[in-house]
């Protein structure tokens, strides 16, 4: 096992701990959580030594890096789009993305819903909310999130599985606690509807600085990159 290889392994494995830790504070089952490494801009072989290491999923902010990482990944990688996605670039992602993150528009939806329809299939999505309110985020504002969940929900080709959030880059993780229990307590407020074609069972939040705190407040999914991969 070269260096680079232990390393990956090494930082998985404590990333893994932390969860398990996390979870057992809050009485959950770590088998709930999803980890996602966060392998924008890193080199394929960075990739190879994570799924080694048992990595299946993996988060990519381009799509440019999805199409040019996923053909060479073995099949059972699943790439999930957690970056910013312009319109013209969703018939790129869709056949190699097993979840969008980042629907942040009902026109985004609607290109979405017309390229899923092209290829006979249904696509995947979580609605991402802008809950900290920042004005460098994409993402529905959570007073507004019910209403597009409403609206998305209409497209046949879709299925919203979720919310997504950025919360913001602190330097205590305390400090992100109130913004997961806010995108948690909406994606219940929602699930209570019963609206079809949506399910809220996927909660995508925090990354390599506060995920312990977003798995304490019920994220099923966290995006982690520098805690696997190093800085970049």
């Amino acid at each position: 096992m070269d260096m680079r290889q232990e390393e990956i392994t090494q930082n998985l494995q404590e990333v893994r701990r932390r969860i398990q830790r996390a979870c057992e504070r809050v009485g959950r089952d770590p088998g709930e959580v999803t980890l996602i490494a966060v392998s924008k801009t890193k080199p394929l072989a960075d990739l190879q030594a994570a799924y080694g290491a048992g990595a299946r999923d993996f988060g990519e902010n381009k799509v440019q890096e999805i199409l040019e990482k996923a053909p060479a990944m073995p099949e059972d990688a699943r790439f999930h789009m957690i970056g910013h996605l312009q319109r013209n670039k969703v018939r790129q992602v869709l056949p190699h993305a097993v979840l969008i993150h980042s629907v942040d528009s009902v026109r985004l939806a609607q290109q979405i819903q017309q390229e899923a329809e092209r290829l006979d299939r249904t696509a995947d999505i979580l609605l991402e909310v802008n809950v900290a309110g920042e004005e460098s985020k994409f993402g529905f504002s959570p007073e507004e999130t019910e209403e597009a969940v409403k609206t998305i929900s209409r497209f046949p080709q879709l299925r919203i599985r979720g919310l997504m959030t950025i919360a913001p880059f602190v330097d205590d993780p305390e400090e992100n606690r109130g913004i997961f229990q806010k995108l948690y307590q909406l994606s219940v407020d929602i699930k209570k509807k019963n609206i079809d074609n949506v399910t809220m069972n996927v909660l995508s939040m925090g990354m390599t600085g506060d995920y312990e705190v977003a798995v304490e407040e019920g994220a099923t999914m966290i995006r982690v990159g520098t805690g696997i991969f190093g800085a970049r």
